[in-house]
């Protein structure tokens, strides 16, 4: 499951989802599903997994969020996918929007209303 987060197997991974795999499965580490998706630049698998429940704001075992990660690598389509599944920007250690003023990143600031 985690390997079709990271590759962003949308498809193949919902339908396991749908079949009763948890959607905040979570790894040894605590990432989810949507947290190794997020991270890994994939906007249509977070879409998939946030519409079918994953928690957005669910930090790992280090205080991470799926959103402060997808500040992190940049990836603005990942970002708006999270802001709109309802992913709070002040949330995590460090938070996105901390994140995104470290990075200089603008553009992600306006996203995340900061």
């Amino acid at each position: 499951m985690f390997d079709l987060a990271r590759e962003g197997a949308t498809d193949e991974l919902a339908a396991h989802i749908d079949a009763g795999v948890p959607v905040n499965l979570t790894d040894a580490s605590g990432n989810t599903l949507v947290m190794l998706a997020s991270y890994h630049g994939q906007a249509a698998t977070v879409a998939a997994l946030t519409q079918r429940g994953a928690d957005p704001n669910r930090a790992n075992d280090k205080g991470q969020t799926p959103l402060a990660g997808a500040v992190f690598k940049g990836t603005r389509d990942v970002v708006e996918a999270l802001v709109a599944a309802g992913a709070d920007p002040t949330l995590g250690a460090p938070s996105a929007l901390e994140a995104a003023r470290y990075f200089g990143q603008d553009e992600l600031i306006g996203l995340l209303g900061g």
